[in-house]
């Protein structure tokens, strides 16, 4: 193979910031007082806070050792499966910074918030076209808050023809949250398991489905990354008694402009602007998860909502059956400045070409793959594709064993035990900004290491070996966590 990632290079220990300070060190000179200091009695104000003494120098190297520490998509590959974790143009980034949008405060009065809230309608209208839906929420904070979000709807929607249903029917390919939000909802989740292609049958879900039932959850396409090709024939089951589709749109950079989830029987979705439009994904950081929906349950959708006006955007509440808010204020607002930007930089032709190349990547890395590691769905996959550690397993080496084994490599480890239908899952997503070289050395470093697993089993087992932090011991970690400061 190619020379490496990995290396063991300068990776430079660093103590606490109050272990480095010194007593009288400064990182700045305040300016002479003009007036005279008053202290202030610390019976009210107590003893002030433990900031450590510490010179410019090292606060810089302090931030610059432990950014080194730090892997992340401008770093290498991320090829984290059902996560999206794609490179960010750095556009979006300069235009959400633009100090109109990023200064400007929920409580200022519409008038002077135009600019602001006519992005909003706008991106709204954006995401309802790509989605083939008829009206948008962006009030939902993120991915699982939009999910909550969609069941709100579907439970208002019933409400108001007079009936309460108590069941949800949810996948075994589902994305792990859905179940968690169907129960928040006060909806018991009726789990269904994949055929033996890995999609759902439409013999399944008529089994099911019944009148007590307010609808299906489906991620589309699936965990497995697969797209569930019977989803006109569910649709029309579920509609038949009833019920509601709610599609799970985290994974639409895989169709993007290819499909139109409404023209299928789709009632309501959630988009994950942080993965599929571009903008950051993970670290704690804001999210977005707006809904789409269709006619039927635009009534329900939360409040305020940005409409147009006379030639005026304005925030209106006057919705007598929205489900309310779902979130204090628009605090996100950045994220879907990034994505607005995403969208209108790529254009409609461009939109549909990024799925098709994460489609192309996925398909890529499966078909180069599979015969080093077991492919338990040998068909063509969407944008993430699903491996297994079965061959390796003869010589005890386990899924674990080689993504820790990447790390050393100078890979970002794949998503790992994930989907829980396949046991000693690798689940890859490339994403559609991997180039064919990346993706080749990736490949490559896969083959290194299922030789070492055959050849050297143990070399495995104790990896990582270049890494900041050596394996640690995750069985103790879970069953006796330490959770001090």
């Amino acid at each position: 193979m190619k020379e490496p990632l990995g290396t063991t290079g300068l990776l430079l220990n660093e103590p606490l910031l109050w272990e480095k300070g010194k007593k009288g060190r400064r990182g700045f000179s305040l300016p002479p007082r003009d007036i005279e200091p008053a202290h202030l009695d610390k019976e009210f104000t107590g003893e002030g806070p433990d900031f450590p003494d510490l010179s410019e120098m090292d606060v810089v190297r302090h931030y610059t050792r432990l950014s080194q520490w730090n892997f992340g998509v401008d770093t290498g590959m991320y090829p984290l499966g059902s996560c999206t974790m794609k490179y960010n143009p750095k556009t979006n980034e300069r235009q959400a910074g633009l100090s109109g949008l990023s200064t400007a405060h929920p409580l200022l009065p519409a008038s002077l918030s135009q600019g602001v809230l006519k992005l909003m309608f706008e991106l709204g209208k954006h995401l309802s076209e790509i989605t083939g839906m008829d009206a948008t929420t962006l009030q939902p904070a993120a991915g699982a808050h939009g999910e909550l979000t969609g069941m709100l709807l579907i439970h208002a929607f019933h409400k108001s023809k007079g009936t309460q249903r108590s069941k949800i029917i949810v996948p075994d390919t589902a994305h792990g949250t859905n179940p968690a939000s169907v129960a928040l909802c006060g909806y018991k989740p009726v789990p269904v398991n994949s055929d033996e292609k890995g999609i759902l049958s439409l013999a399944a879900i008529s089994q099911v489905m019944d009148e007590d039932t307010a609808g299906i959850m489906i991620t589309n396409p699936n965990t497995l990354g697969l797209f569930e090709e019977n989803i006109r024939g569910i649709a029309q089951t579920v509609h038949s008694k009833g019920g509601l589709v709610y599609c799970d749109g985290a994974n639409l950079n895989a169709v993007m402009g290819v499909v139109k989830m409404g023209d299928i029987g789709v009632d309501v979705m959630h988009l994950n602007l942080h993965k599929t439009f571009s903008t950051p994904h993970g670290g704690g950081g804001p999210g977005s998860g707006p809904v789409c929906v269709k006619n039927s349950l635009e009534p329900f959708l939360p409040v305020p909502r940005v409409e147009k006006r006379d030639g005026q955007y304005v925030l209106s509440e006057d919705y007598p059956e929205s489900v309310g808010k779902v979130l204090a204020f628009y605090g996100n607002f950045g994220v879907m400045v990034k994505a607005y930007s995403y969208i209108l930089s790529m254009g409609p032709e461009n939109l549909k070409r990024a799925s098709q190349l994460a489609v192309l990547n996925a398909n890529y890395i499966k078909e180069k793959l599979k015969g080093t590691l077991h492919l338990p769905y040998d068909r063509p996959c969407m944008h993430e594709c699903v491996f297994s550690d079965k061959y390796q397993m003869a010589n005890k080496v386990a899924t674990l064993d080689m993504a820790k084994r990447l790390m050393d490599y100078g890979f970002h480890p794949p998503t790992v035990y994930f989907p829980l239908v396949v046991h000693g899952a690798i689940m890859v997503e490339p994403t559609e900004t991997e180039c064919k070289e990346d993706l080749d050395q990736f490949i490559e470093t896969f083959e290194v290491i299922a030789k070492e697993a055959r050849e050297d089993p143990d070399l495995l087992h104790e990896a990582p070996r270049k890494c900041k932090v050596r394996r640690l011991d995750e069985t103790t970690a879970a069953r006796k966590p330490c959770l001090a400061g």
